[in-house]
């Protein structure tokens, strides 16, 4: 039913594995094809390219469903119906920025003070003109195919580029001038495809698989047995997405208690737990959480 694409490069690990979690594994003949298939009777097609391409196939309707970054869905102008975001890696779990930058001895400051002419080296020319000519910029626009960063002086007075912490930028001996847009990956649909309710549903439905994977990462099923006298010490410890579940012990006169805490906290809760008169714990992994 669904046409799906999914990026090649450096998400395609992770986004492999998200799908793979969510219980939509991609088959392939090997790791480099580039076609695949999930045997779920939502998706008829998996195509997996370059994340630069995707907004721009989705739009055009050679797919239905596709997954890419912000930026390129903004540096292409592709006309596509954002589903939702997904923080699925290290390389999205937090926002990437494109940045205007300049040598860090450059007067400039902001983007209006770049002088008529400048020459602003880019992987991102749409995004960048847009941005330039909203601030009254004639600027030179450089297509750089990588490596924009070093380009400052010699080449380019001023750059374009992605960033996460600004790091590599002030390493290379660059300011950042300006944020131009924050960028996280989303998944993202053809409008006239998500305009069909049968597709439309479809659509929804592998979202609902794929938010329930991400809810679900870093956190843990905690269950444990509770004295009456001590429910109350251990409920106040729990950390929880809601109130935790409280059920009587049949024929005695405990409580068992669940909830869902963070991963991270399960090595100073447990012996917490014990010291305030909680027995029987147990820690199970929780694949999906829907809400």
């Amino acid at each position: 039913m669904l046409r799906l694409v999914l990026p090649k490069g450096s998400l395609e690990k992770a986004t492999l594995d998200l799908f793979d979690g969510a219980d939509l594994a991609v088959q392939r003949a090997s790791d480099v094809d580039y076609r695949g298939s999930i045997d779920d009777p939502r998706v008829s097609e998996v195509r997996i390219l370059r994340p630069q391409e995707i907004a721009g196939y989705v739009a055009e309707g050679m797919f239905d469903l596709g997954v890419t970054g912000r930026d390129w869905i903004d540096e292409t102008g592709a006309d596509v119906v954002s589903l939702g975001e997904l923080h699925y890696s290290k390389a999205t779990a937090r926002p990437i920025k494109v940045v205007l930058a300049v040598a860090a001895d450059s007067p400039v400051q902001a983007a209006g003070d770049l002088p008529a002419g400048s020459r602003v080296s880019t992987e991102y020319p749409g995004l960048t003109g847009r941005y330039l000519a909203k601030h009254g910029v004639e600027a030179q626009i450089l297509l750089s195919y990588g490596a924009t960063e070093a380009k400052i002086p010699e080449i380019a007075d001023a750059v374009v580029e992605i960033t996460e912490t600004g790091r590599a930028l002030k390493a290379a001996g660059l300011r950042i001038v300006d944020t131009i847009l924050v960028s996280y990956t989303e998944l993202i649909a053809n409008p006239l495809a998500f305009g069909d309710p049968v597709k439309r549903h479809a659509m929804e439905q592998l979202h609902t698989l794929l938010q329930g994977t991400l809810e679900a990462r870093g956190r843990v099923l905690v269950k444990l047995n509770v004295g009456g006298d001590d429910l109350d010490s251990v409920i106040a410890m729990l950390p929880s997405l809601k109130s935790p579940t409280v059920s009587k012990l049949f024929g005695e006169s405990g409580f068992a208690v669940e909830t869902v805490v963070p991963k991270s906290q399960i090595n100073r809760l447990i012996p917490a737990l014990k010291d305030h008169g909680a027995t029987g714990i147990i820690e199970l992994p929780i694949s999906k959480i829907v809400h």
